[in-house]
């Protein structure tokens, strides 16, 4: 493939570079998969509105979110083991992000740590912080964060337990991939993917490994990770990291009215209205249909985002026109990390920000901050 014009073309090329485990894990949902496919194809049963004979000059995608500076309503979400996507992924991704100028995610499940990524950007990045039962370890990834200087924590509430991912399972995912003789044929398939991970150290759970006592290799890394998320969080412990953190919160995983209130009512800063992807509850609404009703109920006390089924600007447009004050990307970047590495990043964000601007001028507007439902066809979309 020599031209690349859409993220399915990145999707396409990153699906024949990218072992099939890794592949599978960014690619795939729980169960049915039926949440993960509704959260692209209910963006295309909203329909816009085109406008002619009006001013399209001097465009502006420029808007913030959280008061940070952002060249488009987008940031790069936190997406665990992209550093298995392509050698130092997290690294790679989250230099393309700085000079787009749009804020970058680090997981806590990376494979490149808190630490690599301060050494190798200049711009504030974000961390996100799972809830585990270790409150020690915990306590010590928010003063890691704060010491990388981190502009925000994006605490993620919807993975107290794991969804039902069958394809992780068939594939017996792990960081690195374990030599079976399943794995070392597809392996011998990807060349450009094991040349890059010879060349890097970083092929396992950078925040975790090193940072915890007793878990210094995989089988102990493996027994740890799937005791620690704590199925008993509770808003008391949003409290808590809060006050740990002292600086901007996001909470992540919200997908109801009420729990939207409650989010708005923690004083954090915003909320993403988001399904993981589809990767957690099958049968849950996708975040599109979520989101109007959200923004109806809480837009006005705490700033709103979307995240899961982005694969267009016109995603984006769409996602915005109906109250998200930003959106978050995580198939799409990482579809073009796998498929070419920092160059795929930059890429997938160029495609996104000429579909954003091309579709915001077709529907009559200029400038993207006085986008709202106007652009958009009554009748076909969520209320």
């Amino acid at each position: 493939m020599t031209t690349i014009t859409c993220i399915e073309d990145l999707r396409v090329l990153a699906q024949r570079r990218v072992p099939r485990m890794f592949y599978d894990y960014a690619d795939s949902g729980s169960w049915t998969e039926g949440t993960y496919r509704a959260n692209e194809s209910d963006f295309h049963k909203i329909r816009l509105r085109q406008r002619v004979a009006v001013n399209m000059e001097n465009r502006s995608l420029a808007t913030a979110m959280i008061g940070v500076p952002v060249s488009m309503p987008v940031a790069i979400a936190p997406t665990g083991l992209t550093g298995m996507q392509h050698a130092d992924g997290e690294i790679l991704a989250a230099r393309a992000a700085e000079k787009f100028g749009v804020p970058f995610t680090l997981s806590t499940m990376s494979i490149c740590s808190i630490e690599d990524i301060a050494a190798h950007t200049k711009a504030p990045f974000w961390f996100q912080l799972y809830m585990m039962r270790d409150r020690g370890f915990i306590e010590r990834l928010i003063e890691r964060a704060r010491a990388a200087k981190c502009g925000a924590l994006v605490l993620t509430l919807d993975l107290q337990i794991l969804g039902q991912r069958h394809k992780d399972v068939r594939n017996g995912l792990s960081a690195p991939p374990k030599p079976t003789l399943a794995n070392l044929i597809n392996l011998a398939t990807k060349p450009r993917w094991c040349l890059g991970m010879l060349g890097t150290k970083r092929r396992s759970f950078g925040n975790i490994v090193g940072h915890v006592e007793g878990v210094g290799d995989v089988s102990r890394l493996s027994e740890w990770t799937a005791k620690q998320f704590d199925p008993a969080l509770s808003w008391a412990d949003v409290e808590w990291v809060k006050k740990k953190w002292g600086g901007k919160v996001i909470l992540k995983g919200i997908m109801d009215v009420e729990d939207a209130r409650l989010a708005a009512n923690s004083g954090c800063d915003a909320l993403i209205v988001s399904n993981h992807g589809g990767r957690q509850l099958d049968g849950a609404p996708s975040s599109i249909e979520a989101l109007p009703a959200i923004v109806d109920a809480v837009g006005k006390d705490i700033e709103v985002w979307l995240d899961s089924g982005i694969r267009s600007g016109q995603d984006i447009l769409k996602a915005v026109a109906l109250g998200a004050r930003g959106t978050m990307i995580g198939r799409a970047f990482l579809y073009g990390l796998g498929a070419m590495g920092e160059q795929g990043v930059t890429k997938c964000l160029e495609i996104l920000r000429n579909e954003l601007d091309i579709t915001m001028a077709f529907c009559g507007h200029r400038d993207i901050r006085n986008v709202g439902k106007d652009i958009l066809l009554p009748g076909t979309f969520p209320r």
